[in-house]
């Protein structure tokens, strides 16, 4: 499986600013105010991905660490969860980007418009919390998928296997 490429998601999110500002600009008058707590559950997520993205660093650091004979008992990893681990930080990485790309494309709206229209004042706080915690996910996604990288031992380095 290869990392999720920083690229990839930098285009994303730059694609989907502008589409996003595209439709808000046409249909800013239709929509709804934006409450704020709208992104929290995107922060929410970001929070439980940097702690599992810890969680897992410290496990694999202390799994590495152990030494024969010194007593340290430290819980093995089960490889399934550490699998399922990088599955959702790519998803999240890209949903992250996706979140991100739809609230700068609000702000790009927004802040232009914030001393000819009233709703751009709160709609912009909105996006700009959006923004943050898009981004919050996105880096944590990526710090997730960074901690389970599991390091190859030594018999499984290349050039070390039997010769024929």
């Amino acid at each position: 499986m290869s990392p999720v490429s920083r690229r990839d998601l930098v285009a994303l999110a730059l694609g989907l600013t502008l589409a996003s500002w595209l439709v808000v600009r046409v249909a800013y008058g239709q929509l709804s105010a934006l409450q704020w707590w709208l992104p929290l559950p995107v922060g929410l997520l970001a929070l439980a991905e940097a702690g599992a993205a810890r969680s897992l660093a410290v496990r694999l650091r202390a799994l590495r660490d152990r030494r024969p004979g010194t007593g340290l008992a430290s819980s093995p990893v089960e490889p399934l969860l550490v699998a399922r681990l990088v599955v959702l930080a790519q998803a999240s990485a890209y949903v992250g980007a996706v979140i991100a790309g739809c609230w700068a494309g609000v702000l790009l709206h927004t802040v232009p418009a914030l001393d000819r229209l009233t709703a751009a004042r709160g709609d912009t706080v909105t996006a700009s919390l959006g923004v943050v915690l898009a981004v919050a996910l996105t880096l944590a996604a990526l710090w997730l998928e960074h901690a389970c990288k599991v390091p190859l031992d030594d018999d499984d380095q290349p050039g070390s296997g039997v010769r024929a």
